[in-house]
């Protein structure tokens, strides 16, 4: 009965909420074109070898991509780390974010939902199917968000950078610097290449660190990718870091392998 109360006073679970949010995203109404060479030249050389290299040309551009993951999560250096499972579904015409995360706090079912609908991002983690102990959203959000909507679309979506609104300056014969506009915030980041061509790095000090939803601390926000394996045809790293760069110290927080990915099948 109480849960019935708490229900009916919260709304729907978080993981409906998702659902509902991925039938309702608008898709985009024309079939993709593929990508051409003619795509890829307004692009640094050395993104252009990549682009290659990972099996973008010839393809069907990405106007959506849905992704699963496991791996473990922790909110502190000296926390344990918990398995969670998640899920995600991003759009790129317009662009969109929907991100489901389910884990064990304590042994206490969480979930977390990140959504990043129009010029809005928000977070909400909620304890039990009950209690939300975290609530995010605001400015300083929005633009972190963007930080992860772009990381996105070089990790998981590359086929849709020949669309998007990226400015690209070359630092090195390995590097290349990326600003990326959406919603009114312009966010940077470095993304960094070893011998063979395939992205191991991406770092960005766009991205705000929170606990409460209540204060931000801008901290430097770094993704070191490994594993590079054959996903439907595309090349992609299968795991993935986060982690926040302090000054008191590196926090890895996220461990991501990467278990599917497909493009263009969202309703």
């Amino acid at each position: 009965m109480l849960r019935a109360l708490f229900e009916s006073i919260r709304g729907p679970s978080l993981r409906a909420q998702y659902l509902a949010d991925v039938a309702r995203v608008e898709p985009a109404r024309a079939a993709p074109a593929c990508v051409t060479e003619a795509d890829l030249a307004p692009h640094p050389p050395l993104v252009q070898a990549w682009l290659r290299r990972i099996g973008v040309l010839g393809r069907a551009r990405v106007r959506a991509v849905r992704a699963r993951f496991h791996g473990l999560f922790r909110g502190a250096p000296k926390a344990a780390w918990m398995p969670f499972r998640s899920e995600q579904v991003n759009r790129y015409d317009p662009p969109s974010r929907l991100f489901l995360m389910e884990t064990k706090m304590y042994g206490v079912p969480c979930t977390a939902l990140h959504r990043f609908v129009g010029s809005s991002a928000t977070i909400v983690v909620r304890a039990a199917s009950l209690v939300d102990v975290v609530k995010m959203g605001g400015p300083a959000m929005n633009r972190a968000e963007t930080v992860t909507l772009f990381n996105d679309l070089c990790v998981l979506a590359p086929g849709a950078l020949v669309d998007a609104d990226v400015r690209w300056t070359p630092i090195d014969a390995r590097s290349v610097e990326a600003a990326y506009t959406h919603a009114g915030n312009t966010v940077r980041a470095r993304l960094r290449f070893d011998a063979a061509g395939d992205l191991v790095g991406f770092l960005s000090d766009d991205r705000s660190q929170s606990a409460d939803g209540k204060t931000f601390r801008n901290l430097p926000w770094s993704t070191p990718l490994r594993d590079h394996r054959d996903f439907g045809g595309v090349r992609l790293p299968a795991f993935g870091e986060t982690v926040w760069l302090a000054p008191e110290g590196d926090l890895a927080y996220g461990r991501f392998d990467l278990d599917a990915v497909t493009y263009n099948d969202v309703p």
